[in-house]
């Protein structure tokens, strides 16, 4: 595998029963790139970010991500391996504070014992104090830093999908995994979340991102793959997968000749 890649979804199949979720995808995405991963409903695409991070074992193929083949991992492996995921149904802790839902995130990279934390011992204060600092910049990146103190449910809808990939970021990933991010926004929101995702690859982050907003997925993604029926039927850049014709017709249910 190239030093430049990060992740290889290699021939990945998935069954439930007699129903195909998946049916022999196979891509990759490399360091420093924006992937979008787009596709009509059902085709398939937050599906195979549940591959990706451990909530499904494909029933063939592999995920190989840095080097290594995630396998059996379980989900807190995945994410110590560096692959955090945001979801279409926000997730949030809901009575905590913003605050305290990106610091729960930042636990995941904690190395100290259960000891250590109970007698709180320097180093586990030490962390304490330095996964403070990381959510309240966390925060101040994804524009939610005035409302750090605030409860997670009492904050606007936008600011709770924001807070979300904070905490996403909290974990220290390699890879972020953004599903549906912009669903519910208005096109201001839209905007501004256009420019957060293009900071977070500035900050040295690669993004996988699946968006129904072709307009966003096209002024924000480096590369485009298109899911349709569980199967890859398009990959290329964004003006190539504008006129796909394959693609036309997936998203707008007419014969591939006809489109």
């Amino acid at each position: 595998m190239s030093e430049d890649r990060m992740l290889d979804v290699r021939d990945v199949t998935l069954r439930f029963g007699g129903v195909t979720a998946l049916d022999g995808v196979s891509f990759h995405i490399d360091r420093g790139e924006i992937l979008g991963l787009i596709g009509p409903n059902g085709a398939g695409k937050t599906t195979c970010f549940n591959v990706m991070t451990g909530v499904y074992q494909p029933t063939s193929g592999s995920v190989v991500f840095d080097g290594r083949k995630l396998g059996r991992r379980k989900k807190h492996q995945i994410t110590r391996l560096g692959i955090a995921r945001t979801f279409q149904n926000i997730r949030l802790f809901p009575e905590m504070t913003a605050l305290e839902n990106v610091m729960v995130g930042a636990d995941a990279r904690h190395r100290t014992s259960v000891l250590s934390a109970l007698f709180r011992l320097p180093r586990h204060r030490r962390e304490e104090r330095e996964g403070r600092e990381r959510a309240l910049a966390l925060l101040d990146l994804v524009g939610v830093a005035h409302r750090a103190e605030e409860t997670a449910r009492n904050l606007p809808y936008g600011d709770q999908r924001r807070l979300e990939i904070a905490r996403a970021l909290a974990t220290g990933p390699k890879l972020l995994c953004l599903d549906e991010p912009a669903a519910g926004f208005n096109p201001a929101e839209k905007a501004k979340l256009l420019e957060l995702i293009r900071r977070i690859r500035d900050d040295g982050y690669t993004v996988l991102l699946i968006e129904h907003d072709m307009r966003l997925v096209m002024g924000v993604t480096d590369r485009i793959v298109v899911l349709e029926f569980g199967k890859k039927i398009a990959e290329g850049a964004p003006a190539e997968i504008r006129d796909n014709p394959a693609v036309i017709a997936a998203y707008l249910g007419v014969p591939e000749d006809a489109a």
